[in-house]
């Protein structure tokens, strides 16, 4: 029996998205819509205002993706500094010369390993929603120019 494969589902999003150029797409829907006529109606000022749409996307997607790539290179740090202090708690706790002792080093640690820990999550919540606030910043700006010039247009063809 032959194998069968469904289009579908058998993508590579990797290759797809490294064809994808915001840009040329823009270029090539101008090319396509400039035959289209319509009277008193301004489609070069309509493909600009397209254009700086898809750059203000692109720019707000470069804004989220280097606020994770921080975020990331962030909980890695994380990460090895709670496996440094782990194995320093390990040291301390199995110095200790009674159970007790030890118990209190424990707890101690555990505390202060919990607050921590607190503090690097609310670092991380902070940084997650600085990058997404530039980001929304930027389709922001855009859509307040875009509404702009779309006024623009309508009173032009008045």
């Amino acid at each position: 029996m032959a194998k069968q494969t469904n289009p579908f589902f058998n993508v590579d999003a990797s290759k797809f998205m490294a064809d994808f150029d915001p840009a040329k797409m823009a270029e090539e829907f101008a090319k396509m819509a400039s035959g289209y006529k319509i009277p008193s109606f301004d489609m070069d000022a309509l493909f600009v205002g397209q254009r700086k749409n898809i750059e203000a996307l692109t720019a707000a997607n470069k804004a989220a993706a280097e606020g994770l790539k921080q975020v990331a290179e962030r909980q890695a740090e994380i990460l090895q500094d709670s496996l440094n202090e782990a194995t320093k708690a390990f040291d301390v706790i199995s110095k200790s010369a009674t159970a007790q002792d030890a118990a209190s080093k424990q707890a101690e640690l555990y505390q202060t390993a919990f607050t921590k820990a607190l503090a690097n999550m609310q670092e991380l919540a902070d940084m997650v929603t600085k990058s997404n606030s530039e980001a929304t910043e930027v389709v922001n700006a855009r859509l307040t120019e875009s509404l702009d010039e779309i006024k623009a247009l309508a009173k032009k063809m008045k």
